[in-house]
């Protein structure tokens, strides 16, 4: 007898696979009751280990995993035990940590959430950009230890955020909505990526630079480039000691992107600032310089979803899967001639 295929009327017998903690996070009633409408959805907890006794026989039938973070790896021997499993709809950003080559070659189709992860990374990177270009933390810490308001009219004309000049690393999608969200502002924005054509830049709004030149000529840079082989410690010291005396640093991606040890040094030295809601390891040691330094923000790699954004990535999943169920297919597929492009 003919499997039943993706198309009206379909209805996919589906499981998730994630922490237990993850989701009910992620997943709050309302999400799970739409998600339940849309699919036979296997009864909780969710699938944290697909070794189990009770993992194998639901994977013998599933048409489709909802997956999360902390969702055990899709490997060949998980496969041979998901027979029927044809569609992977994960509910964060990246996919690198479950989906396998195994996945490929077997042909099963992959959707992720990062599209709607993006949307509060680009918020806290435009919330930085602001906020150091005015200097508000700096001169927050000011007020409060001197408890008298400045004179305004001996601002530097350094500090504010007219015509001031953002370079972006890497067209991602999040760098791209860093791009969007600048638009409305005074802002002068560069862009590297070597992958980003100039007809492409030229519709984005910003001029295309090389690496050495978006260092050297930012007040600031804000990294959104995945860590892969090659872009691990792109941001050597020389780009770092490159940087425009007082210009910030902000990095959202990945800690290891960065040199952290040359971060530390210029930072420490007051020659740049720095926002870091990612650092290499994840948190840094107690006894780290950078908790110290008062030319540094750390935050806990917060700038993702968190809260109440986690309803947009339920949402998007929601809708991926009605989608895919009607014949449709996903409006935002991850594929694998991508991979080495994503996060």
């Amino acid at each position: 007898m003919t499997e039943p295929t993706p198309g009206p009327g379909f209805r996919p017998r589906a499981a998730l696979a994630m922490s237990p903690d993850v989701a009910p996070a992620v997943l709050d009633a309302e999400s799970l009751a739409a998600l339940a409408a849309l699919c036979d959805l296997a009864p909780p907890p969710a699938l944290d280990d697909l070794t189990t006794p009770r993992a194998r026989t639901l994977l013998a039938d599933v048409d489709l995993l909802v997956t999360g973070w902390g969702c055990p790896p899709l490997d060949a021997d998980v496969l041979r035990a998901a027979p029927r499993l044809r569609a992977v709809v994960h509910t964060a950003g990246s996919v690198r940590g479950h989906v396998t080559d195994a996945c490929w070659e077997r042909g099963i189709e992959i959707s992720s959430a990062a599209a709607a992860n993006a949307v509060p990374v680009a918020e806290y990177t435009l919330a930085m950009i602001l906020l150091t270009g005015k200097q508000v933390l700096e001169t927050a810490c000011e007020y409060r230890a001197s408890r008298t308001r400045p004179d305004w009219l001996r601002t530097p004309r350094s500090v504010g955020n007219h015509r001031r000049t953002v370079g972006i690393l890497s067209a991602s999608l999040i760098g791209r909505r860093v791009v969007d969200l600048l638009r409305p502002h005074d802002i002068d924005v560069l862009l590297h990526d070597p992958y980003l054509a100039e007809h492409e830049a030229r519709e984005l709004g910003v001029e295309r630079v090389g690496l050495a030149e978006l260092f050297r000529r930012s007040d600031t840079v804000s990294v959104h480039t995945p860590l892969l082989p090659e872009t691990r410690g792109l941001v050597g010291r020389e780009l770092i000691d490159s940087m425009r005396p007082g210009a910030v640093l902000i990095n959202t991606a990945r800690g290891a992107v960065v040199d952290q040890d040359a971060l530390t040094d210029a930072a420490l030295a007051g020659r740049i600032r720095a926002v870091l809601d990612v650092t290499d390891p994840e948190p840094l040691p107690p006894d780290h310089p950078l908790w110290r330094c008062e030319h540094v923000l750390l935050t806990p790699h917060l700038a993702g979803s968190q809260g109440n954004e986690w309803r947009r990535l339920a949402d998007l999943a929601l809708a991926e899967i009605a989608r895919w169920a009607s014949g449709d297919g996903f409006l935002h597929p991850v594929r694998r001639e991508r991979l080495a492009f994503l996060a």
